[in-house]
């Protein structure tokens, strides 16, 4: 139950942020979530978007430099404490997260988690009934 994420890497300039937004907005790729890491002369510009594979041959076209990885989506109750009981079952299970960002919808918040061991933390994930979201859920949101 993985979802595809672009990563895309962005010189710290002004607009270069707005030339990709520009550039799936006109393809009719929407961003779903996404979350910019930067530093003096980069960023990475991490995004969910409905058509990954699209997005990612335009992108490419108009040279960016972008890949895909996999990810996963963890749904859970948008409260305080919610998100504990799943980073502590990902510690418990000695697996670390290289990276993760979030988005809240109501009375759900939505978690992007990039393990670094993906399938078997989805496994443990799911065997604890912690509810993992399909690519074609999070694009629905």
């Amino acid at each position: 139950m993985t979802i595809k994420q672009l990563s895309i890497f962005l010189e710290n300039r002004s607009g270069r942020l707005a030339e990709v937004a520009s550039v799936l907005g006109e393809a009719g790729i929407n961003m779903t979530a996404f979350s910019i890491a930067e530093n003096t002369d980069f960023g990475i510009l991490r995004l969910i978007v409905s058509d990954p594979d699209k997005a990612m041959q335009i992108l490419k076209e108009k040279h960016f430099g972008v890949n895909l990885s996999s990810v996963l989506c963890l749904r859970c109750p948008n409260v305080p404490g919610a998100l504990s009981k799943a980073l502590e079952i990902i510690k418990d299970n000695d697996m670390t997260i290289e990276y993760m960002y979030a988005f809240a919808c109501g009375e759900s918040a939505n978690v992007i988690i990039r393990p670094d061991k993906l399938e078997e933390c989805i496994k443990v994930l799911q065997a604890h009934k912690l509810e993992l979201l399909a690519a074609s859920d999070l694009y629905q949101l």
